[in-house]
């Protein structure tokens, strides 16, 4: 699955202030404001191994390995593969308004799209005082046990532990949001709508946290796992090739949805012909039957994987502003 075929460049640069590093961007390629995010540690989700070991054999955890999708040496456009160590890489804005996102990339649970729905997507953000964490989460294929619930447990691990530092990265643990795009977008829901349900062992004193995010956005998510719409590569990437009905229907969001799930934002385009918007439909539709606040976007062109690269011609470029006045008016962010 190719989250970056319709999605344009962009330009990234480094900068080192203050002993940080610092990245200053076009949130267009050359043009609109320019963005300044001052990154910080990469920290370890958890405090060992993760729980699953890897049952393949030989047993050896994957090793990590980024692709450098772009041929523009100015642009990074990278996938990730090998996480045996799950992270969540910290982007610290300039001035802070106290609410965090954990954004999560997309990749059809068989890589990340690190760049395109991480770092991109960090920068816009950070703008507007927005502390990011980036979860690297592992990928379900890559050998683990319960490979159904691995990347679950990373999310609800995330943000329990960001929760857990809140006074550290100056962040008030009731505004956080978690913010998913493709199979990440699966994954946001899953956690929006699985965010008590048991996965893995507390391991400290962080895991007596909550685990449910306060706002969840999904863009061009998966959402079903069972529908005819599907995108079968991200179904059998999360469950095996071999799934049956019971298991996919488990996996499935808009089953999934509860009186407890927080307040949720899609957007979709509906020339998506990767993930067809009806994924973003059928989530609308079950937070409406379960009288839960969502709001949604379906927008004209804009196809997959746009991130926040398409031009101010083509509808899907005002998603983020869309998004960040939805946290707004959901008492997320202030700035």
């Amino acid at each position: 699955m190719n989250d970056t075929t319709t999605s344009r460049r962009a330009l990234l640069g480094d900068l080192a202030v203050a002993g940080l590093s610092a990245a200053a961007m076009s949130s267009k390629a050359g043009a609109g404001p320019r963005a300044i995010a001052f990154s910080g540690p990469s920290i370890p989700l958890w405090p060992g191994e993760a729980p699953g070991a890897p049952v393949t054999a030989p047993a050896t955890a994957p090793a990590r390995a980024f692709q450098q999708r772009s041929t523009d040496p100015a642009f990074d456009d990278r996938w990730l593969t090998g996480i045996a160590l799950p992270t969540v890489e910290v982007r610290r804005p300039a001035y802070q308004d106290g609410s965090a996102v954990i954004l999560l990339p997309g990749g059809g649970y068989g890589f990340l799209s690190i760049d395109n729905e991480g770092e991109e997507q960090a920068r816009w953000l950070t703008e507007r005082g927005v502390t990011c964490f980036i979860l690297y989460y592992r990928l379900p294929g890559e050998g683990w046990k319960n490979r159904a619930t691995v990347p679950l447990q990373d999310v609800q691990r995330a943000v329990r532990l960001v929760r857990s530092r809140a006074t550290e990265f100056g962040i008030d643990p009731a505004r956080l949001a978690v913010l998913g795009f493709s199979a990440g977008g699966h994954l946001a829901g899953s956690i929006a709508t699985r965010f008590d349900e048991s996965v893995y062992a507390p391991v400290d004193a962080a895991d007596r946290l909550s685990a449910r995010p306060d706002l969840v956005g999904m863009i061009y998510p998966v959402v079903t796992l069972a529908q005819p719409f599907v995108h079968a590569g991200s179904r059998d990437a999360l469950l095996g090739p071999n799934s049956g009905a019971a298991e996919r229907k488990a996996a499935s969001v808009e089953n999934r949805v509860t009186e407890g799930t927080p307040p949720v934002f899609l957007a979709a385009a509906s020339d998506d012909g990767l993930v067809p918007i009806a994924n973003s439909v059928a989530m609308y539709g079950a937070m409406l039957a379960k009288n839960r606040p969502a709001e949604f976007h379906g927008f004209d062109k804009g196809g997959h994987g746009f991130g926040a690269r398409l031009p101010a011609d083509v509808p899907a470029h005002a998603w983020p502003d869309l998004f960040y006045a939805y946290g707004r008016r959901n008492g997320i962010h202030t700035a």
